[in-house]
């Protein structure tokens, strides 16, 4: 099996100061570091992926600073950069094209947000058939409302991982990676 790590949307709006800040986005950012400076120590692929919205989007507005690849993500000169414009990484990018010609078919996945383009690029995935594991701690969400209910991040995070797991991937913690 060859394995590519999938890096999701680490982007200044999702970060104090944004538009859309995000609960535990440092440690996000800071595993995440981690999983690439593995990932290109193994020679694995690595897909950046960046999430650019219309000008009516509330937040990655395009030629805006929040849009922008968080500048402390270390990004490898091996890495591609992804643009997409849906919370699925694959529906019209290259993602599944590239994965293709790289022969992989395990993804490693983190980035933000949990209950959006994670959960969404997850389960597309799966329906591609590759083999996923998620980084829950490599990850990060926000408190969401439906009707009149307030769902703290961490309930969020619980809730999305909990769902995801078994079926669609396999969720463990950057630490788990590392030691292998």
């Amino acid at each position: 099996m060859k394995q590519a790590l999938i890096v999701i949307d680490i982007q200044n709006d999702y970060f104090d100061g944004g538009k859309m800040a995000l609960y535990h986005a440092k440690e996000m950012l800071k595993q995440s570091n981690q999983l690439i400076t593995y990932a290109h120590e193994h020679d694995y692929p690595i897909y950046i992926i960046q999430h650019v919205g219309s000008e009516k989007s509330s937040f990655f507005v395009p030629e805006t600073e929040g849009v922008k690849l968080h500048p402390k993500l270390n990004i490898s000169n091996s890495a591609s950069v992804i643009q997409k414009h849906y919370p699925n990484s694959f529906r019209e990018t290259t993602l599944h094209q590239e994965l293709e010609q790289e022969g992989v078919n395990e993804l490693i996945v983190c980035g933000a947000m949990t209950h959006m383009c994670i959960d969404t690029t997850v389960r597309a995935g799966f329906d591609l058939g590759y083999s996923i594991t998620l980084i829950s701690d490599a990850c990060a969400t926000k408190d969401i409302v439906f009707e009149k209910y307030k769902v703290a991040a961490m309930e969020v995070q619980a809730s999305y991982l909990g769902a995801l797991k078994d079926v669609f991937c396999k969720v463990c913690k950057t630490a788990d990676i590392l030691e292998n």
